[in-house]
């Protein structure tokens, strides 16, 4: 049990850590853009970089079964040390440069061997608290994803100091994955199938998980990469205000308090049912999405609270759409059917977290922050034709 406790505790202890990579661009975005002109465009692909990036990475791992092939912490180290490695080639390049949208994109493709493979690790751990270990990393993957905006505030106005300080958190991080040991479940899984598409396609429950999956996955990403710049324009309509800082502030802890969620939304959903969780996480994320837009430029003491109960509401439901489709699939296309869904999902929001800050440019923050909406609600239908299915 020590040995567990401990090997756990490391893990996610590591994933926090070189998870911290992901946000990094958005986070320093506004100190790089005083810096240098980078278009609209630019900005959002060195965010969108990363969600392209760890597509392409999950699906060669998956086909190549590099995970199973080699010992997962010795995959894990590696690829949070060449993520670090990576993000440093951010102070090597103009910001905004070509070689930076590059670079991003790297990032991304390393840290599909840190979140799926720490995630196969946690697993070996667990048979009957499968679900509370899967909660833990999806909320050690939430925190991760908020310390950036923490690292730009304590970085101050050089945003050199953020990437110095992300990049040392996650190569110490994977360093402590080497303390870790391998679970008595822990198993190699069969290489992508190809043969799983139809499948997820014929099976109405495994079609109506994806679906819900895709709602969340429309909202989530946009909000985490754009959050602190949507905030900050908000925040900034209100006189005698420090609006960047408070907006980072905000962002962090909106990101940061949905890891915490993530671990009573996976205890309520044994008890009462994974669909109906998610169902409710997206209906309370939907509306604090439309009340966040609809506060936008009010007071702090009204903005802030809502921001971060929007952050709380919106990833509890993450881990459950998983869960959904490893009860439905086939036993032997449960891990295939697993990586076609989050192919499809972080395919997704490639296109969400490209389009965001265009759309806000076009159309505003607030309209912005209300078209999120539109995923959850999404997902919402598809989890009550799940239940309605089930019952």
């Amino acid at each position: 049990m020590l040995v567990k406790t401990r090997s756990v505790a490391l893990l996610v202890c590591a994933e926090i850590a070189a998870m911290s990579l992901w946000f990094v661009s958005a986070a320093i975005l506004p100190e790089m853009a005083r810096e240098a002109v980078i278009s609209p465009l630019r900005q959002a692909m060195l965010s969108s970089g990363v969600q392209a990036g760890f597509v392409i990475g999950a699906l060669a791992s998956a086909v190549s079964g590099l995970a199973d092939r080699f010992d997962p912490r010795r995959v894990f180290v590696l690829a949070a040390l060449g993520a670090a490695a990576a993000n440093l080639l951010l102070l090597a390049v103009p910001p905004g440069h070509g070689l930076a949208i590059l670079a991003r994109l790297l990032t991304g493709i390393l840290l599909a061997g840190v979140y799926p493979v720490g995630m196969k690790i946690a697993v070996g751990w667990g048979n009957r608290d499968r679900g509370f270990l899967v909660g833990l990393l999806v909320g050690a993957l939430t925190l991760g994803s908020a310390a950036p905006h923490l690292l730009a505030l304590l970085g101050g106005a050089e945003w050199r100091n953020g990437v110095l300080l992300a990049s040392a958190l996650a190569a110490a991080g994977g360093l402590l994955v080497l303390g870790a040991g391998l679970g008595p479940h822990h198993a190699q899984a069969r290489r992508f199938d190809t043969t799983v598409i139809p499948t997820a396609w014929r099976d109405r429950r495994i079609r109506l998980a994806y679906a819900g999956y895709l709602g969340h996955m429309w909202e989530l990403y946009a909000m985490w990469a754009w959050l602190a710049a949507a905030l900050t324009a908000s925040y900034s309509l209100r006189q005698g205000i420090d609006a960047a800082w408070l907006g980072r502030l905000t962002t962090f802890l909106a990101i940061a308090g949905g890891a915490f969620a993530c671990l009573a939304g996976g205890h309520l959903a044994d008890r009462i049912g994974k669909a109906q969780v998610a169902m409710g996480s997206m209906m309370a994320s939907a509306l604090a999405a439309l009340a966040v837009a609809a506060s936008f430029g009010g007071p702090v003491w009204l903005v802030m609270p809502l921001a971060i109960v929007w952050g709380i509401t919106i990833i509890p439901d993450s881990a459950q759409f998983s869960a959904l489709v490893a009860d439905a699939a086939p036993p032997d296309q449960a891990g295939s059917l697993m990586t076609l869904q989050t192919a499809l999902g972080f395919a997704l929001t490639f296109f969400t977290v490209q389009f965001t800050p265009l759309v806000a440019e076009a159309l505003g923050w607030p309209a912005t922050l209300a078209i999120m909406a539109l995923g959850p609600v999404f997902g919402v239908i598809a989890m009550r034709r799940l239940i309605a299915l089930d019952s």
